[in-house]
């Protein structure tokens, strides 16, 4: 049975706006003063990426590097994103992720963040905890970020009966990239 998205209401795209010169959604700093007090433990791993940048592929990695001997079951039991949560998303009366990092079982927690350096909770600098950073060729983030943003724009391509084109996004993204957002 294929779904009719013509007939399902989407919620909005959030609004992005200017926090502390970065542009991001409420869903990063409603819980700003939590994250920030964040405890970390000495033998955390945090995953840092700009979005669109490989986070799935390295959680995945480094889930299967340090679970998969003691609990292959985890691969088909839990969700990567209740295995490898992001420390900084908080969806009001769903969940934060501070929480689901808090109630990690495992040791060593893997967690991920999209926040730039300044941003990271200072208990991580502190604990001197491992800290993976991924980079990815801005070209094919690019490319990856824009069917991305297309995909989660679909009340947009519904309206308008069409994506936004490549040339404008490219144009939007290369002055600011939270814009594209």
């Amino acid at each position: 049975m294929a779904l009719d998205f013509g007939k399902m209401d989407l919620p909005p795209r959030p609004e992005l706006f200017d926090f502390h010169g970065v542009s991001m959604t409420h869903y990063f700093t409603d819980s700003w003063e939590r994250v920030q007090s964040f405890q970390a433990r000495p033998d955390d791993i945090l995953i840092a990426t700009y979005p669109k940048a490989g986070t799935t592929w390295i959680s995945y990695i480094l889930d299967l590097l340090y679970f998969d001997k003691t609990s292959p079951e985890r691969q088909t039991s839990i969700p990567i994103y209740d295995r490898v949560p992001f420390l900084e998303l908080c969806i009001p009366s769903v969940f934060s992720g501070k929480d689901l990092v808090d109630a990690l079982p495992t040791s060593p927690r893997l967690i991920k963040t999209h926040f730039p350096v300044q941003f990271v909770p200072k208990s991580f600098w502190e604990q001197n905890c491992r800290i993976i950073y991924v980079a990815r060729n801005a070209k094919d983030n690019m490319v990856s970020y824009f069917h991305f943003d297309n995909m989660n724009k679909l009340n947009q391509i519904l309206e308008t009966g069409t994506p936004t084109s490549r040339d404008s996004w490219r144009e939007r993204w290369c002055l600011d990239p939270g814009t594209t957002m």
